[in-house]
């Protein structure tokens, strides 16, 4: 059994996490946490994700919980890198889904991972978008750059950030296949006389409406032909999956900073 702690449990993410867990028989729900004005803590987190009673009830103190689990799993916005520096001091794994880390966050995570620490931090935990991360790399490279290139995402009226960090690893997979720069390359929507289209950019477009989880489309256009590759997510499941499959990863992993491609052999 892998003993797993899930933070943020009574989020929309969190909730769908535990219920994973739970249904999955080789994993052990371990803890779950809650900000410490949670309104959720104390209660079960499997009654609060709505798969029946856990027997697990929602804390604000990680720091016992560690000592006692063998990843911890964090969709969370805040908080994320303090959940990471307690799950390394303590020899238990971490799995990040947080889309919105800093340059700074994503340094101390390699740091950590120096120190020994075991880490999956991935952008989007879908087996189906890292796939579509490979695809979109092969597509870049065999197309060229005659082909412009456009990147569409949308997601729930709730998201915070923008773009989506899926779509972000989308334009930075072309990037790295035409040798290009994310800073200086990527045109954030178009408003106005802007002129023609360049040929030396990525467009990036993000919308917002409704209860989407998450569709992203890349977009490669060349006079006389279109190739859009798509990808839709109708549940949540999708990510928990995944994150689960990247716990179970790390259980027999060394010392590193990984992500999905590691994870799903996609390397």
């Amino acid at each position: 059994m892998i003993r797993v702690i899930i933070i943020g449990a009574a989020g929309r993410m969190g909730r769908r996490l535990v219920a994973n867990v739970m249904e999955n028989p080789e994993f052990e729900l371990a803890g779950a946490t809650e900000f410490v004005e949670s309104p959720f803590l104390g209660e079960d987190a499997g009654l609060v994700a709505g798969c029946g009673e856990a027997g697990v009830k929602i804390t604000a103190n990680l720091e016992e919980l560690v000592k006692h689990a063998d990843a911890i799993i964090d969709f969370a916005t805040g908080g994320v890198m303090e959940a990471v520096r307690l799950a390394v001091e303590n020899h238990c794994a971490a799995v990040i889904g947080t889309t919105a880390l800093s340059a700074a966050e994503k340094g101390e995570l390699a740091e950590l991972a120096e120190r020994g620490g075991r880490i999956v931090s991935a952008y989007n935990m879908s087996v189906g978008v890292n796939l579509l991360f490979k695809l979109v790399g092969e597509a870049a490279r065999t197309l060229g750059p005659d082909y412009d290139v456009e990147i569409i995402e949308m997601h729930h009226n709730q998201k915070k950030d923008a773009p989506s960090g899926t779509a972000v690893r989308l334009a930075e997979e072309v990037c790295a296949a035409r040798d290009w720069n994310y800073a200086t390359d990527v045109r954030h929507g178009r408003e106005g006389m802007v002129g023609a289209r360049s040929k030396h950019e990525i467009g990036m477009h993000s919308l917002r409406g409704g209860d989407v989880v998450g569709d992203h489309t890349v977009i490669f256009a060349i006079n006389g032909e279109r190739i859009e590759l798509t990808h839709k997510a109708s549940s949540r499941d999708t990510f928990a999956k995944g994150a689960l499959r990247a716990a179970k990863f790390l259980t027999h992993a060394d010392p590193g900073l990984y992500d999905m491609q590691d994870v799903l052999g996609l390397k």
